[in-house]
């Protein structure tokens, strides 16, 4: 196994590389951000991670946007384990205090040695196919949705200037669930740092928005960032949107489409199974990792798992634990 060097290297991002490892992108997420690059005993770089840093509350918190991404040829899972191991020396050299576990952005093949880690998933649709092998792949019951729609009139538009009325759903989407969304300030900087690598879709019925999806893109993959729904939408509302992004998006050349995170095998009868069933159900290839958080100041460390306890019931690794010991 080859040991990789760590250090930070510019930010070299194309469109065949995921939007969330851009500069505006990460500049938009954290006071601090960049990408950090493993090298061989040659100087040759072989894969880079991008991270930001955030302070809050005398905190420096890391987070990665995106998992490894090999630079010059695939790279073993012992050799990105090694990797990530260096990373963590790193940002602990570096005085952060603290790994935060990375979201639905960034799914780990692997992860360091003494990370508290939970298995989360995808799925990813590969784009690159005829069209009419991607809908021979979608569920029976998914072409039957989407065929109803169409016949009840639903339309499909795109466009930047349903955004705010697309943030209403998406906090409204939240808020059923018990959970909050992203202040507008937030959202607006988020959705504007993708600059021109992000759409905006919505299923509209007799003038009313049923559904709608904000996906930033790249050549490289397009992502199911936020969706949302009105309460009760018309019957395959959501199946058309998803189905429609996705032929917008292979007629621009995009390769991938990720509805970006699932959990692993979820409570039977949850709504999280039903999310993962719905995403399972348009055929793409189920992508299994890891979310993972790491203790750089034992002590910094205990307080934030406190206080996401106290605030949020936990975060996504606490979750994940909490649901595995009641199945």
């Amino acid at each position: 196994m080859t040991s990789l060097t760590v250090t930070p290297v510019d930010v070299q991002w194309h469109r065949s590389l995921p939007i969330y490892a851009s500069a505006a992108f990460l500049k938009a997420e954290g006071d601090e951000f960049g990408w950090l690059g493993g090298s061989n005993d040659h100087g040759e770089m072989s894969c880079v991670v991008p991270y930001t840093i955030l302070r809050k509350a005398g905190f420096r918190m890391v987070r990665f946007r995106s998992a490894t991404i090999p630079w010059s040829g695939e790279i073993g899972v012992a050799e990105e384990r090694s990797f990530l191991n260096s990373v963590v020396g790193y940002f602990r050299a570096a005085g952060a205090d603290l790994i935060l576990p990375s979201g639905n952005t960034a799914i780990f093949r692997t992860y360091p040695d003494g990370a508290s880690t939970a298995p989360y998933g995808t799925v990813v649709k590969d784009l690159s196919r005829p069209e009419e092998v991607l809908w021979s792949e979608i569920r029976k019951t998914h072409r039957q949705n989407i065929r109803k729609a169409e016949a009840a009139g639903i339309e499909i538009k795109c466009g930047m200037d349903y955004l705010d009325e697309s943030y209403m759903l998406f906090s409204d989407t939240m808020k059923r669930s018990g959970a909050s969304f992203l202040s507008y300030e937030t959202f607006k900087r988020r959705v504007a740092a993708f600059g021109e690598n992000v759409k905006t879709f919505v299923a509209v019925l007799n003038g009313e928005i049923q559904g709608c999806m904000v996906a930033p893109f790249s050549e490289h993959c397009a992502y199911n960032c936020y969706a949302g729904s009105k309460r009760g939408p018309a019957r395959g509302a959501m199946h058309l949107l998803h189905w429609e992004a996705m032929r917008a998006f292979r007629a621009l050349g995009v390769r991938r489409f990720d509805f970006q995170g699932m959990r692993v095998n979820p409570e039977k009868g949850s709504k999280q199974e039903g999310i993962a069933s719905y995403k399972r159900g348009f055929g793409g290839s189920v992508v299994e990792g890891y979310s993972w958080r790491y203790p750089l100041r034992r002590l910094k460390f205990a307080a934030y798992v406190f206080a996401a306890r106290l605030l949020a019931g936990g975060d996504l690794i606490d979750q994940e634990r909490r649901a595995s010991a009641g199945r």
